[in-house]
């Protein structure tokens, strides 16, 4: 194992160690946040995989909704055990996907974009439709916290326990999969699709693949996020949620795959400081992006590496 690896790997610790041991000096508001921010950070990290293939959607956060839905309704209405709905949110979200490849992936670049978003919305609208058994615009409330022995997962920090566990898995199975075989075959479907194409690789199936993989994934956040709410509504999952998702991913970048993660983190930072502000978030947001877009076409990213090249640069020699 090379020394970077090793670095890597400690500074993964010590970053969970860190994340163990912060929700006990946080006030109650501040630990909401950061259970919210944890699991934004799954959303954007399963988001990263659906783009690997060239293909960006807007029908993410709706399957974070199908999942969400999945595990209220299995607990609430059919009485599962949260620890079997929320697995079963991310197979609800990974089926719905799978049935939507056919007529989405028929489509490619900017036909991709709009085609997702019109099938999220006529999701999103169907929930609203459907009073029995989505509760129509109101939703579904009461929805069962977990139980498991005395804990109280009514309580934040028990909660952001079970909500950091729960997406380390995750993540390290997304770091898995796109370090995998399958994860460099995303790669060349986006920059070789024909080429790939040529030596026998199903680029159809490999753009379901992520799709599908990634929908299960958001399910699973999904599910996370209403069991600490305790209801779920259609307008949580609308296309402003997505747009903050895009830009997340956009303003942090996504050539590596802790980018996205660095953009949730600061701009939900930055988001929380702005709550005294909320008729100029859409105007900051907007300014932020076209900065990002113009002066770090790579995102945040790309800041550290610049940073250490630029310590690592040696000094111009005196003329002469």
């Amino acid at each position: 194992m090379s020394k970077v690896q090793l670095s890597q790997i400690a500074g993964i610790v010590a970053m969970l160690v860190g994340l163990m041991v912060l929700p006990n000096y946080l006030k109650y508001h501040h630990q909401d946040f950061l259970i919210f921010l944890t699991i934004n950070i799954l959303v954007v990290v399963s988001y990263r995989l659906m783009t690997l293939t060239g293909e960006w959607s807007l029908i993410h956060i709706v399957m974070m909704g199908v999942g969400a839905y999945t595990s209220a309704l299995l607990s609430k209405n059919l009485g599962f055990p949260v620890w079997i709905s929320m697995p079963m949110a991310g197979v609800g979200a990974g089926l719905i996907a799978a049935l939507l490849c056919f007529p989405l992936f028929r489509m490619t670049q900017f036909y991709f974009l709009i085609g997702s978003f019109a099938v999220g919305e006529a999701i999103r609208l169907a929930w609203i439709f459907f009073v029995k058994p989505f509760g129509g615009s109101s939703g579904v409330s009461s929805i069962p916290p977990p139980e498991l022995f005395a804990i109280d997962f009514m309580d934040p920090i028990p909660y952001f326990y079970l909500v950091l566990a729960v997406v380390t898995v995750c993540l390290v199975i997304l770091y898995r999969i796109e370090n995998s075989r399958i994860g460099l075959t995303l790669h060349a479907v986006h920059w070789k699709s024909s080429l790939s194409e040529s030596v026998g690789v199903n680029t159809w199936k490999y753009r379901s693949l992520a799709f599908i993989v990634a929908s299960v994934f958001v399910g699973i956040a999904g599910a996370l996020k209403v069991h600490y709410l305790g209801n779920v509504t259609p307008h949580q999952f609308g296309v402003g949620t997505m747009v903050f998702v895009l830009i997340w991913v956009i303003v942090g970048g996504y050539n590596t795959f802790f980018g996205p993660v660095l953009g949730a983190i600061v701009l939900s930072i930055l988001d929380e400081s702005l709550r005294d502000l909320e008729e100029y978030r859409p105007a900051i947001y907007g300014a932020l992006l076209i900065a990002a877009i113009m002066f770090m076409p790579k995102g945040l990213e790309s800041v550290p590496p610049s940073i250490r090249a630029w310590f690592k640069a040696p000094a111009t020699p005196p003329p002469g």
